[in-house]
């Protein structure tokens, strides 16, 4: 892939496009738009970091509600193992050393880089069975009739996040080209004798206030995608009280104790019909829920609410009701439905992408089980009150205006058993 024609595109346009290219060209344009950033220095006392890869909260900025902000350039790199059969000790060190060297090199923050590394079921099958008895990593396969998702059948998944659009693509030159060093720190080992990019299935993406309006020059992204809203279907997410805890989402016993699963849904989503068919009342009501519109809770992106979505459990008791005599209801009610004594099931790491030139969604969530999001995605789907108000999809939430394109399922395993693990640690 080219880079991109730096004409006409803001700054935060262009970085987000060469980003989407990657590569050691990317990283000289990335250098060249932006001058070299001042990052943070990581530690050489890996005891000092999280002994949980996918705690990252604490290492987060907030906003002014105090909701966790996610950093705003995402990369997520498919990995296939390059030898056959299961990993020798040594490819483990290798592994484990590249890694260690991001973290001496960037600050575990938005400042820095935070990343982590999952296993799909198939590395598993490659290296042994899983200890199925303490973790759930079934085979990705469709959740609705409306989908024929590509599953997500390479080794592993390396997601890297950091504000700086640089460290990202500079992070991933230091583990797989032949960089020296990488922020100051000598680049020992990389992956490349271990794992090759699944170059086709390299996914990135962006999340923050304004990003998505950035992209109107973008086939399918219309000009009335507002111009402060964090992702593209106009509305803030990520709402601490709706949010699972990374406790909640945390394996807590067997060998992998201290890991989570992940899931991927990448997906297209048809915004053209989401703003130019739809009212902005009509969108609030798909989204959240019509008695959200009633009481005129939301506001044009969010911004009335704090750190809830204002789903309460009325509301969710009302998702049939609303069903019947409203011929409506919205996403987060419908989704609510799977929470567990009134507590999210799930921890969500998403963000837009312009992957192929058209608007979608990464949608990323942690969970203790596989089985907790094929719950909240039943829940989600409604099918329970498709005929009974609503349609299979149309008013039934925002059902209509997403397809799902692949789906994967990952073991994030402790960081003491991040590189390469054996399907039943001693």
């Amino acid at each position: 892939m080219s880079l991109p024609d730096r004409t006409g595109l803001s700054r935060r346009e262009y970085l987000r496009a060469v980003v989407a290219v990657g590569g050691a060209s990317a990283l000289s344009a990335c250098v060249a738009e932006n001058g070299e950033s001042d990052v943070p220095s990581g530690t050489d006392d890996p005891e000092s970091l999280p002994s949980r890869q996918h705690a990252w909260n604490d290492a987060l900025s907030t906003d002014d509600d105090g909701n966790v902000q996610l950093p705003e350039h995402h990369v997520l790199l498919a990995l296939s193992l390059v030898e056959d059969g299961a990993p020798t000790d040594a490819d483990r060190e290798t592994v484990e050393t590249s890694l260690r060297t991001l973290e001496r090199a960037y600050e575990w923050s938005n400042e820095g880089l935070v990343f982590t590394i999952g296993y799909t079921p198939a590395y598993f099958e490659r290296v042994g069975s899983l200890a199925t008895e303490t973790v759930d990593l079934p085979a990705p396969t469709a959740l609705t009739t409306r989908e024929d998702p590509e599953p997500d059948d390479f080794d592993a998944l390396l997601h890297l996040a950091s504000d700086h659009a640089e460290v990202v693509l500079r992070a991933e030159e230091a583990l797989f080209s032949d960089v020296a060093d990488v922020n100051g720190v000598d680049v020992d080992a990389d992956l490349s004798s271990i794992f090759e990019r699944v170059d086709d299935q390299r996914r990135t993406g962006f999340v923050g206030p304004g990003l998505p309006a950035d992209h109107t020059d973008t086939s399918g992204v219309p000009e009335e995608v507002p111009e402060d809203a964090p992702f593209f279907m106009g509305f803030r997410s990520g709402f601490r009280a709706n949010q699972a805890t990374e406790d909640r989402v945390t394996i807590t016993e067997g060998p992998f104790e201290g890991g989570t699963t992940q899931h991927v849904s990448s997906m297209d989503i048809q915004l053209e019909t989401w703003f130019t068919q739809d009212s902005h009342r009509q969108r609030v009501s798909k989204m959240f829920s019509p008695e959200h519109v009633d009481e005129d809770l939301v506001g044009e992106i969010g911004e009335q609410l704090s750190t809830s979505s204002g789903v309460t459990d009325e509301r969710i008791e009302a998702t049939a009701e609303d069903a019947r005599t409203r011929g409506v209801v919205g996403h987060a009610q419908k989704a609510a439905r799977a929470r567990e004594d009134g507590h999210p099931l799930l921890l969500r790491r998403d963000f837009n992408t312009v992957d192929g030139d058209r608007p979608g969604l990464h949608f990323l969530s942690l969970q203790r089980e596989i089985e907790e999001f094929v719950r909240v995605r039943e829940a989600m789907t409604g099918s329970d009150l498709a005929g009974n108000g609503v349609g299979g999809v149309f008013n039934n939430g925002i059902l209509q205006y997403i397809f799902v394109n692949r789906r994967g399922n990952y073991l994030v395993p402790p960081r003491s058993l991040r590189a390469l693990p054996p399907g039943d640690p001693a």
